[in-house]
């Protein structure tokens, strides 16, 4: 039976993309140091957290990859539903965690917290791939009527998260929709209409839709007022200096005194990047862009490779995902955006967020394990057979 059991799991990594899963571990694995770092200074176990959600997330990652992604879509409405109900809840039943100004956290038995931002983030990248793979096979894509429903289908999640207060969480779901429906085809004179759109807009969302913190976190970047700076850019400025004081070493994981005294608020979640500038300097951090800059290739890879629309969506999705909340945080660390609370992928602590960042891990599989032919049809893997092969052979 042990035996069976480890043919079953060697079966399964011989069909799965064996570089995409070590990016994503030993990103994770550098998150673990790095947090085993920073709480030195803090009474709450964020690493035990983290790896459990690791743990939980890698596990239903490898469930969601041995299923056929487009018999996964074919259930699309469940995952967008699952996921409004969860949205709506917030309203109702949702919380406010230590260090965040929004109320997007649900708390869950035991103490626990989710946030079901993290997990529609996911599902959004399903439902919208389906959408546009529908647009794509009916030739409708190039539709004015098309257009608009994909853009009503993306304020759906943006307008629900942005009334919850949660911005940072809005402004990924506008870029991944932007991005996604860039590479799906969607013609450029779309998107000059919406950038003039959003740019006559400016006004309204300045004195309209942003709060007076809001205002002050991007104002501060272009301000030398002491009280203003100090404030609102402290943080900011605290982590520029700890990245700073790292040089080119660094001063040694577990050995910075900026990190052991909890100089930078908060440092465990959107500003972990500075304990790797403190402790592993500049070599840390550049292994850390280098990681993410083979991850987002490899996603571009597997979504050149994949055998119909829905599965190159799908990878457009994470790889829009994980590519603006990386651009996002380190502007944020490095003072050239302002603070919007979007975690480092992978790295930053949080349960629910490197829990759902495995699900897509799971999805993005599941589209390099389950090719199509050409006229967009699975191909029958022997996979099945091999693992029943093994289980019940006598």
């Amino acid at each position: 039976m042990v035996k069976n059991i480890f043919g079953y799991i060697g079966d399964y990594f011989k069909r799965t993309d064996k570089i995409f899963w070590l990016l994503t571990i030993v990103a994770s694995f550098y998150g673990f140091c790095l947090i085993a770092s920073q709480q030195r200074a803090d009474d709450v176990n964020f690493l035990r957290t983290q790896i459990m959600a690791v743990c939980i997330g890698y596990i239903a990652a490898v469930v969601i990859s041995l299923i056929d992604y487009n018999f996964l879509a074919k259930f699309w409405w469940i995952f967008a539903g699952i996921s409004l109900l969860l949205t709506i809840a917030v309203f109702f039943i949702g919380i406010q965690v230590e260090g965040t100004d929004d109320m997007g956290w649900i708390r869950l038995p035991g103490g626990m917290t989710f946030q079901p931002s993290e997990l529609t983030k996911i599902c959004f990248i399903l439902t919208f791939s389906k959408h546009l793979s529908y647009l794509t096979e009916r030739d409708k894509l190039h539709s004015f009527v098309g257009v608009i429903t994909l853009v009503l289908h993306a304020m759906i999640p943006i307008g629900l998260i942005h009334l919850q207060g949660d911005d940072g969480a809005a402004l990924v779901f506008g870029f991944m929709f932007i991005v996604m429906t860039f590479a799906a085809g969607v013609q450029l004179r779309y998107f000059i209409i919406l950038f003039v759109l959003i740019l006559c807009c400016v006004p309204i969302l300045w004195t309209r839709v942003m709060n007076e913190d809001q205002q002050n976190r991007l104002l501060v970047l272009f301000s030398s007022d002491d009280e203003s700076f100090r404030t609102y850019g402290w943080q900011q400025y605290q982590g520029k200096v700890s990245i700073a004081s790292g040089g080119l070493f660094g001063k040694g994981l577990f050995n910075g005194p900026r990190v052991e005294h909890q100089v930078v608020p908060y440092q465990e979640n959107d500003f972990i990047f500075t304990v790797a500038g403190e402790e592993l300097g500049l070599v840390g951090c550049i292994a850390i862009l280098v990681l993410f800059a083979l991850m987002l290739f490899r996603i571009i890879g597997l979504s050149v490779k994949a055998g119909n629309a829905l599965g190159k969506s799908i990878c457009i999705g994470y790889f829009s995902l994980i590519g603006v909340q990386v651009v996002v945080n380190l502007g944020m660390v490095l003072g050239l955006l302002p603070v919007v609370g979007i975690t480092l992928p992978f790295f930053s602590s949080g349960g629910s967020s490197v829990a759902c960042l495995y699900l897509g891990v799971g999805l993005v599989q599941s589209v390099y394990m389950h090719p199509t032919d050409s006229d967009n049809k699975p191909v029958r893997l022997e996979l099945n057979k091999t693992i029943q092969g093994n289980l019940f052979a006598s």
